[in-house]
């Protein structure tokens, strides 16, 4: 078997032996048509990656034995990304491209805007929004996996946060100076955040920055990923 370029998810990477999930089996012995003997690419999403070998193609409990234990040479990101409810499927496609970048984590917020039901708990949205998160570490190959919270109403979560705002604004800045603290990078529903709303996050003096992303009027969903590459993928 030639290895897929891409890894397989295993919660607890320790050397010795280990057994994949249901699902991972089954990607590697059916989908990939790994033996034992073959090598797969491990990693857990903690910043660590191994290359396992297989003593037991079990399709729904694979066992690999891992001699070897390499931890990523990179720190866990410090830029979180911070989006507003949107309507259909709208922030599972952002989560989709954005936990392909190295960011900590996504939260979604409930805004005075925001498209969603109000008494929705998004429980499902954000079940499958952490599956899509897991797509994208494996298919990236990066270190960390993006961490899905919420939805919270962004009031309750400007009282707990603590670090840095980049608040997307057609009166900011082409880019922000570099990014060294916690950052949380938020992005409004359709429409954008209310006057309320943006008066709050200005008012943490020196703690927030604006940023432009052009003359051109884009969907929340669109913002989200090019504003994440003038920050993440500079």
């Amino acid at each position: 078997m030639k290895s897929p370029d891409s890894h397989f998810y295993c919660s607890a990477i320790v050397k010795g032996r280990a057994t994949l999930d249901e699902n991972e089996s089954s990607h590697a012995i059916r989908v990939c048509r790994a033996t034992e003997g073959d090598t797969l690419q491990l990693c857990d999403g903690l910043g660590h990656f191994a290359d396992a070998t297989i003593v037991r193609a079990d399709p729904k409990a694979c066992e690999v034995e891992i001699p070897e234990v390499i931890t990523a040479s990179s720190e866990r990101p410090k830029v979180s990304l911070g989006i507003a409810c949107l309507k259909d499927d709208a922030l599972e496609e952002v989560v989709f491209h954005a936990a392909q970048t190295e960011i900590d984590k996504i939260i979604f917020l409930r805004t005075d805007f925001s498209q969603e039901p109000k008494n929705s708990d998004l429980h499902k949205t954000v079940h499958r929004a952490e599956l899509k998160s897991l797509v994208s570490l494996k298919q990236s190959k990066k270190p960390w996996l993006t961490q899905i919270e919420g939805p919270i109403t962004l009031d309750e979560w400007l009282k707990s946060y603590t670090g840095d705002i980049i608040l997307c604004d057609e009166k900011g800045s082409s880019l922000p100076e570099s990014v060294e603290n916690e950052t949380m990078l938020l992005i409004g529903p359709e429409g954008g955040f209310s006057p309320r709303e943006i008066a709050l996050i200005t008012s943490r003096e020196g703690k927030t920055r604006l940023l432009g992303l052009g003359k051109i009027r884009l969907r929340a969903r669109t913002a989200a990923i090019i504003a994440l590459g003038k920050i993440v993928c500079t």
